[in-house]
């Protein structure tokens, strides 16, 4: 049986109830993972965005200092 939101019955689940499976799903991943784990089209993503965020310098703002901006702890 495929692994997709119908078989695992999420599309039941409420909004909350997702979230926090989110919340627990995220928490469950390694501290590090083997590059082979990483699917090619996040790596063609992420060198896409290296290359934007280079090519201008400055626009940019980490996620930690947005984060704090909201009140948002990390």
């Amino acid at each position: 049986m495929p692994v997709n939101l119908a078989s695992l019955g999420i599309e039941e689940l409420s909004v909350r109830e997702r979230l926090e499976l989110i919340d627990q799903i995220w928490d469950s991943l390694p501290e590090s993972i083997e590059p082979a784990d990483v699917p090619e089209w996040h790596l063609v993503e992420l060198a896409r965005r290296r290359a934007d965020a280079e090519a201008k310098p400055g626009e940019g703002r980490p996620w930690r200092d947005v984060l704090d901006s909201l009140g948002t702890t990390s």
